[in-house]
């Protein structure tokens, strides 16, 4: 292999771990004495404070931006790492890792659908239904801490990635721009929330101790807020972006996968069968001609 495809390769794997990593830390918020708002501070304020020098760059770029789209990019902020870590405590690591990414190309062709009236393929509308199906067998056949209600709220943090897919699309900002105004903004909000107690707060309290502190700000942090989105840069770079797309769907597999053993979450036959239509669903739909 070449050089840009071995460093598209090693890109796209650490894509599938970091996303793995972010569903199987958000479900394990809880268990590791941590309160959603703390993760939520962790989250955002480490990215926001690595690229501080590059706000006041962020701020001239933000006033020629449109303001309709910058709201709906907001939305992939605190809004939807909320509902991300209600969907997780309700539900599973593995359904988590699941349904938000799995159901995010439904939505966004279903938005674009009644805004635009864009035309779907034939193989990308098969590949929908298998994703609307793989849903319902998780609703369905759902099994261990699994519900309804969390699978609801799941789908709802899908469709806001959704919107705020959509919105990134016609913002004009660039990516370091984009995560800088998502990670200060939702980090302000979350500290603002957890100093007036709507969101409790250990880490504020401080009696959370150290080594979960420097956890999650490693994983959600680095990982999520910065590594992540690099990553996938460099992926859709070095290997497009319909194999990179594709190959993500792997992140749910892992995340069930690991979520065994380590949160000693059963792999049911419901989940099982949602991931075999999912992924599979996902992996066509970007694998597809759009028309």
């Amino acid at each position: 292999m070449s050089r840009g495809t071995l460093i598209g390769v090693a890109a796209l794997s650490g894509v599938v771990a970091l996303w793995s990593a972010f569903a199987l830390s958000t479900r394990a918020i809880e268990g590791a004495g941590l309160t959603t708002g703390d993760a939520a501070i962790l989250r955002f304020a480490v990215p926001a404070l690595l690229l501080t020098p590059w706000i006041p760059r962020t701020l001239r770029a933000v006033r020629g931006a449109g303001a309709g789209a910058l709201g709906l990019v907001l939305l992939a902020g605190l809004p939807h790492f909320l509902l991300f870590a209600w969907g997780a405590e309700l539900t599973s690591a593995g359904l988590t890792g699941l349904l938000v990414p799995g159901t995010v190309p439904l939505f966004v062709t279903l938005l674009l659908f009644l805004r635009h009236r864009t035309p779907v393929s034939r193989r990308r509308l098969g590949a929908l239904a298998a994703i609307v199906v793989g849903v319902a067998a998780s609703a369905m056949l759902r099994g261990g801490t699994a519900d309804l209600g969390g699978v609801a709220v799941l789908l709802a943090a899908g469709l806001v990635w959704a919107l705020y897919t959509v919105g990134l699309a016609s913002l004009r900002l660039d990516l370091v721009s984009v995560i800088v105004v998502i990670s200060v903004t939702s980090a302000i909000v979350a500290l603002a929330l957890a100093v007036t107690g709507v969101l409790p707060s250990h880490l504020l309290a401080g009696t959370l101790p150290a080594p979960q502190i420097a956890t999650y700000a490693l994983v959600q942090g680095v990982g999520t807020g910065l590594l992540s989105t690099a990553c996938y840069v460099l992926a859709v770079k070095h290997l497009g972006s319909s194999l990179a797309s594709s190959a993500g769907a792997l992140s749910p597999v892992l995340t069930a996968v690991v979520a065994v053993p380590l949160l000693n979450e059963p792999l049911t036959a419901g989940l099982a069968i949602a991931l075999a239509l999912i992924v599979s669903g996902v992996a066509v739909f970007h694998l597809a001609p759009r028309r």
